[in-house]
């Protein structure tokens, strides 16, 4: 049975096409909006859309998405920009680019990081749902940085467990609207879907517990470059905790970002780079694998450190 999502088109998307603003809140490809929109499974309050009809802040969506698939059915390819920061015969550690998703989803035609890793000749561990066969840990398409991947059926049943004991150290460096206060502090607050929004997530009693730890790194005038670290791993959790504190990610439409600011810092996605994993590797030994900030993360500071003063020119 095919999953329907719905909720409110929210203000960073308003004015843009239903294929290009549909592509950034789902995570799809261009592509399979625009198949989604020709078979009538996307609706604007109630009326069928087509690719090229805008979207207006605040009106419904209906949106049918696409069966899921399977790893096995999933050609292989390769992956522009994913690095492979580490492996060996039991894990792989991958420096995954914007624009990637960690495995075959619902809708999404685009590169992933199960494709990219047969393409590269790499064996990845049968254990898992079908899906996700190997996958650990996940990074939402629009977020970048290191992500681990079982090769061997011990280090997936190894860091899955390491995941749920919380014993993997995961670090994320994350530049947030405003200026949080208190400077150095911990959100401490549960996480479940929102109720109007399938595709968001939201601070509800009900939730799951999510714990969220920061420190700020550099304060400018209009965000502040924040060093986090996740005791829990809700989905969305750092996009989601930041916007419950009126700070979302820079470039984050889905959670409440300033469109303005999104564009003068040339921002095509939310402001989020995994920047460390620090685990225990299946042999015993400890280690701790890092990605640099990618070229658009890297923009988007020089021109607030610019506009702050702190750059000649």
């Amino acid at each position: 049975m095919r999953d329907s999502r719905r909720m409110p088109v929210p203000v960073g998307l308003d004015g843009l096409r239903v294929d290009s603003g549909l592509s950034k809140l789902l995570g799809l490809s261009r592509t399979v909006v625009a198949d989604l929109a020709s078979s009538g499974d996307i609706l604007i309050d109630g009326v069928p859309a087509s690719k090229s009809d805008r979207l207006t802040t605040d009106s419904w969506l209906d949106v049918t998405l696409p069966e899921s698939r399977s790893i096995a059915d999933e050609p292989a390819r390769e992956v522009e920009g994913m690095d492979i920061l580490y492996s060996d015969s039991d894990v792989i550690v991958v420096d995954k680019p914007v624009g990637v998703a960690a495995h075959p989803t619902m809708g999404w035609d685009g590169p992933t990081v199960t494709s990219g890793l047969r393409a590269a000749g790499f064996r990845v561990s049968t254990s898992g749902p079908p899906e996700r066969q190997g996958i650990v840990q996940r990074l939402d398409v629009g977020t970048s940085g290191v992500m681990i991947v079982a090769a061997s059926e011990r280090a997936y049943s190894l860091l899955k467990q390491a995941f749920r004991d919380r014993t993997v150290d995961k670090t994320y460096h994350a530049l947030v609207q405003g200026h949080p206060d208190p400077t150095v502090g911990t959100i401490d607050a549960p996480i479940a879907r929102h109720p109007g929004a399938g595709w968001k997530f939201a601070v509800r009693s009900d939730g799951k517990r999510a714990v969220t730890h920061y420190s700020t790194m550099e304060a400018f005038r209009e965000a502040t470059l924040v060093s986090v670290h996740l005791e829990t791993g809700r989905t969305h959790q750092i996009r989601v905790h930041f916007s419950a504190l009126h700070h979302p990610c820079c470039g984050d439409p889905m959670y409440g970002s300033d469109p303005k600011l999104t564009e003068h810092l040339g921002l095509s996605r939310q402001w989020l780079h995994a920047v460390s994993l620090g685990f225990t590797h299946p042999d015993g030994h400890y280690m701790v694998v890092e990605s640099p900030y990618p070229a658009d993360l890297d923009h988007a500071l020089t021109t607030l450190r610019r506009d702050n003063g702190m750059l000649d020119g």
